[in-house]
């Protein structure tokens, strides 16, 4: 080869590697925007197009009415934290980094590190040449740390670190690229994050970006703006002598009528999608921007929210915390106007951990090894043909210890781990027992034998995520293979 041809080929390697990704995996064109949204607490029975009858969706329904809509789509977990780091390292709760709630001494506002260097779908999508953005709850790491967002991948952050921070949404600051922003006790925090995400969005019209909103909304203190607030409690006025309160910093986490605060945080997280919506008609870019919305876990019962008054958790049993699909089956709707047929609907059965390979896949990124997680998007698009899960999986260690299994039409659940590390195995028909209330486990030995197998074979053992408070294994006592790690 002569030097000139060498230079050559050395030149249109460089343009190669250094490109912005315009290439879908698929060959659908260029690689399309990307937004992904992630509500804070919300139900499975919290959106009009999944069976809301008291409040009224209508954007969000839109999204649906205009995409796909997922009835069997999983959270990564049944609290925040590891919700979010299944989110971006497409490994479930048996192998991902973060796999509980909780502080971390020693590490900027106590947040507990997802680690350095690890390998996010936000890196994996920029080194491909997108603009990331990431704006709401990070939880995974603290301001300045090697786990912090603008160190795994995001080009911007603007909200919160820490999630216990989060719990008052008139805090005394948010963070902003690295930079503290202080507050006026009058500023609604989702109203700063969710302005700087649209800005973002303004900003990088031109190449393929990545938004990430992972919200605050609905989560406790039930509040909202006033102008909000004070419609519901004009429609909900028999609950005005409800009072709420939870976390924060405790300047403004006393809410009056938590009722009306759920009706109007919805409200305005709703009226928020349809400004976002707007603005992509507006830019020209609605035709190639994929929306996706999901939750990370199952409604909760705090700062006076009742998910029972608003039917929050559908025909599922369990809340926020628990392995029932109450606690964990979410929304997933997904929007991509010519891409993604509209008022379509799936019961491909997936979970939150399938985003990484999802996003890498439409940009045309090659997926890392060692991941759960698998692509959504012939299921999405309806062209190829979708590969599916094994199973799913859960490990939770709050609330007694819990673990769970989702394997075909079976539905796995062990309780009280901590105290009783052999704890039965319950079983449940999902597709004819949605509220798992009765457990077949006597009846069907060769699935629940198939459980134990892939309890033991899901779970990586880690010494930061353990049952406190089991019983000890006696000295000299041989484990038994047969049963769980």
């Amino acid at each position: 080869m002569t030097k000139s041809a060498l230079l050559l080929l050395v030149a249109a390697l460089v343009l190669v590697i250094e490109a912005p990704a315009q290439q879908a995996a698929s060959g659908q064109g260029k690689a399309p925007n990307i937004v992904y949204i992630l509500l804070d607490d919300a139900g499975w029975g919290d959106l009009g197009c999944y069976g809301q009858q008291k409040l009224k969706t209508p954007h969000m329904d839109r999204l649906a009415a205009e995409g796909m809509r997922f009835t069997q789509h999983y959270s990564g977990s049944t609290v925040c934290a590891p919700t979010r780091s299944c989110l971006m390292t497409g490994q479930h709760t048996g192998h991902t980094p973060v796999r509980g709630n909780g502080g971390a001494k020693g590490e900027p506002e106590g947040v507990f590190p997802i680690g350095a260097g690890v390998v996010t779908v936000a890196s994996l999508l920029k080194q491909a040449g997108y603009a990331t953005g990431a704006f709401g709850k990070w939880g995974l790491g603290g301001p300045g740390s090697t786990s912090d967002a603008l160190a795994l991948g995001f080009d911007h952050f603007t909200g919160f670190y820490n999630q216990a921070f989060a719990h008052d949404f008139y805090p005394r600051w948010l963070w902003r690229d690295g930079k503290k922003l202080e507050l006026d006790r009058s500023v609604y925090a989702h109203t700063v994050s969710f302005d700087d995400a649209l800005q973002f969005i303004r900003n990088n019209k031109s190449r393929p970006f990545f938004c990430y909103l992972p919200v605050t909304i609905p989560h406790a203190a039930m509040q909202a703006p006033p102008e909000y607030h004070e419609r519901f409690r004009k429609l909900y006025p028999q609950f005005d002598k409800l009072v709420g309160k939870y976390g924060g910093d405790a300047r403004q986490s006393q809410v009056v009528n938590p009722i009306a605060g759920f009706a109007a945080m919805m409200t305005k997280m709703d009226d928020d999608v349809g400004q976002l919506m707007k603005l992509l008609l507006e830019l020209g870019i609605d035709d190639n921007t994929i929306v996706m919305l999901s939750s990370d876990n199952g409604p909760h019962k705090e700062g006076g929210h009742n998910p029972n008054f608003w039917n929050s958790n559908g025909p599922f049993q369990g809340h926020k915390r628990s392995l029932y699909d109450g606690g964990i089956r979410v929304p997933m709707i997904a929007r991509w106007p010519d891409k993604i047929s509209s008022a379509s609907v799936s019961d491909h059965i997936s979970a939150h951990w399938d985003l990484l390979p999802t996003l890498c896949d439409l940009a045309g990124v090659a997926v890392p090894k060692h991941i759960d997680g698998l692509s959504m998007v012939p299921a999405m698009t309806q062209r190829g043909t979708q590969a599916e899960h094994d199973y799913l999986y859960w490990e939770f260690y709050e609330s007694g210890g819990k673990r769970a299994l989702r394997i075909g039409k079976w539905k796995a659940v062990r309780n009280g781990l901590r105290d009783n590390p052999d704890a039965a195995i319950e079983l449940y028909d999902i597709t004819e027992d949605l509220a798992e209330q009765n457990d077949v486990a006597k009846a069907n030995p060769e699935v629940v034998l198939r459980a134990r197998r892939y309890f033991g074979e899901a779970h990586t053992p880690d010494p930061r995520w353990q049952y406190r408070g089991g019983r000890r294994q006696k000295k000299g006592q041989k484990k038994d293979p047969k049963k769980d790690p």
